[in-house]
């Protein structure tokens, strides 16, 4: 019996890495959808109140702001051959959507 060659390293494929990662804007979209009809459902249910009104159209443009950017992370996934880096800045608004709508969801719920 002969031992493996453990010189030999397979090629990576690197198609999969964009793949995951507009899987995951994906999923993060439709969390993100989730929340926003869950605080409408949630605004309107115990009566509006004004308050209540503007967390809901507050966590419905930031789910807004988050499709947008996932929208345009996945195109530009597309369009390039490998991996591209994500720029900074949409990095810092993708996050500060998603903590904002958090704390919008979590307002109209307390």
């Amino acid at each position: 019996m002969s031992a493996p060659d453990l010189r030999r390293v397979p090629d990576r494929d690197p198609g999969l890495q964009p793949e995951r990662t507009r899987l995951a804007w994906r999923r993060t979209t439709l969390s993100g959808t989730v929340v926003a009809v869950l605080a409408m459902k949630t605004t309107l249910h115990g009566g509006a109140s004004a308050a209540g009104i503007v967390a809901c159209a507050l966590c419905c443009a930031l789910w807004l702001g988050v499709l947008v950017i996932a929208h345009r992370r996945i195109r530009v996934l597309a369009a390039t051959p490998g991996p591209v880096a994500f720029a900074p800045r949409h990095a810092a608004a993708a996050v500060l959507c998603t903590v904002a709508m958090a704390a919008c969801g979590a307002a109209l719920v307390l």
